[in-house]
């Protein structure tokens, strides 16, 4: 397991940091996002989106109430939001089991509330924020 860790002092640079991720992700991928509300989740996926060229940055939006956005034809992207998830049964509902089968990436914010093993091929972010512009993010696996 490899471990890279980044702080970045503003949005731009977040998103900046999320489209050099976007190169190391090849289908099938499991990106889970760890963070508290705030910290930078949705700015670096909106990196990563825009990186991949599935969608300007600006059309990036958290799916908090749709809980799933899908990007993407020929190369296929779901952006998963457990933030409303509040118990485990409510994630069968979402089929994450068949977004997680095809040749596609798959981001999860609010991993923290996944109540299964996740596969250890994931990679997992982490993101703190130090500070109104500051944020930290530690991404682990690969």
């Amino acid at each position: 397991m490899t471990t890279l860790e980044v702080t970045t002092s503003s949005p731009e640079e977040t998103q900046a940091f999320g489209r050099r991720l976007a190169d190391q992700l090849k289908p099938p991928a499991l990106v889970l996002l760890y963070g508290e509300l705030g910290a930078g989740k949705t700015t670096l996926i909106k990196g990563i989106v825009s990186g991949l060229g599935l969608a300007p940055a600006e059309e990036v939006t958290s799916p908090s109430f749709v809980f799933v956005h899908v990007f993407g034809d020929r190369l296929r992207l779901y952006h998963v939001d457990l933030y409303r998830i509040e118990e485990p049964a409510e994630l069968e509902t979402l089929g994450l089991d068949e977004l997680l089968a095809e040749q596609a990436i798959v981001l999860v914010e609010w991993a923290e509330r996944l109540s299964w093993s996740t596969p250890a091929l994931a990679l997992r972010v982490h993101l703190e924020a130090l500070s109104d512009e500051e944020r930290r993010i530690r991404v682990e696996g690969g």
